[in-house]
């Protein structure tokens, strides 16, 4: 596992064609055997790419060790969230955008975008309209196809689905005594990949919520819970003897179907960069051309991105209309 580490220092994550490539390829290529590439490879990697290294583009698994392993020595630390991520991102963003002036409206579905001359006019479900100097499209990949207007990027249609998503399924068992004593751990051949300590997260008073995050759900997002259950709760008793006697008082899950973007080598030919053909007009997600993948980190590069273009475009009229 070191040689390999020390070889992929020296790939060029941005050099063409290593996009191309598969990271399960690269990674036999340089001795790693099944069981390293479980131990090591996957076990970071599935959890950061929502792939496995068989199914993963190299210049994205890349991306993700160089900076989390190889880069400095702390780089590796692992950070997590005490509070709800609604309370982490959301609130926050909800409150700045208020304070900065901005109105913000939840649960209004888009149905429409239409380019009006030199404006925007984004219309909601209710059928009302709101027009707009800009706007930053910043929804899953299969819904900015469909509501982007047409030349808007420069991807042959049907790019969304070329992508693809990968699901993502977040099992909670509310144990009637504390099991886990670690704030998470990762596990090794075991249907449960990591475990998180979410008691105080999700309030709970007695007992215990532990959290199994199930990257690359594919065969799992559509079980219904009790399945879900019979499957998870034995293994999590394998793990933990203090979870043997322990009595499961509740169960829920969440499903993300379209959690990330599929980075499967290639994916980058249908991303699209976060400014397109339109003025006015901008792109954000995860999703979008930023060069790393499917992690909070890409998003909020990307939102910075999306940004800076309608305001650099904003600054171009004015300067314009000043002339």
């Amino acid at each position: 596992a070191a040689q390999a580490a020390v070889a992929l220092r020296g790939v060029d994550a941005a050099a063409p064609g290593t996009d191309a490539r598969s990271f399960g390829a690269w990674l036999a290529e340089h001795a790693q055997d099944a069981r390293a590439v479980a131990a090591l490879w996957d076990l970071i990697g599935v959890a950061a790419l929502n792939a496995p290294a068989a199914e993963t583009s190299l210049a994205l698994a890349a991306t993700v060790f160089q900076q989390a392993l190889l880069s400095t020595r702390d780089a590796g630390d692992v950070g997590w969230s005490l509070v709800p991520l609604q309370e982490l991102h959301g609130d926050p963003g909800g409150a700045a955008l208020t304070a900065g002036g901005a109105q913000v409206r939840t649960g209004c579905r888009i149905q429409a975008l239409e380019h009006l001359g030199g404006r925007w006019s984004v219309v909601t479900r209710d059928g009302s309209a709101t027009e707009a100097d800009a706007v930053v499209l910043a929804v899953p990949p299969r819904k900015a196809e469909r509501l982007l207007p047409p030349g808007a990027v420069a991807l042959a249609p049907g790019w969304a689905h070329r992508l693809g998503a990968v699901p993502i399924v977040n099992v909670h068992l509310l144990y009637d005594r504390t099991v886990l004593e670690e704030p998470f751990v990762a596990a090794l051949g075991s249907p449960v990949q990591w475990m998180f300590d979410r008691t105080a997260q999700i309030g709970l008073r007695t007992g215990q919520c532990v959290a199994l995050s199930l990257s690359v759900a594919d065969d799992l997002v559509d079980l219904p819970v009790a399945r879900l259950r019979a499957l998870l709760e034995p293994a999590v008793a394998a793990l933990l003897p203090a979870a043997r006697d322990a009595v499961v008082r509740d169960v829920f899950v969440t499903r993300e179907r379209e959690a990330t973007f599929r980075p499967s080598p290639g994916s980058a030919a249908h991303r699209p960069a976060a400014t397109t053909a339109l003025p006015g007009l901008a792109l954000a997600g995860a999703w979008t051309a930023t060069g790393w993948p499917a992690t909070m980190e890409g998003a909020v590069r990307s939102g910075e991105t999306a940004a800076t273009a309608v305001l650099t475009a904003a600054a171009r009229l004015t300067a314009g209309a000043r002339a």
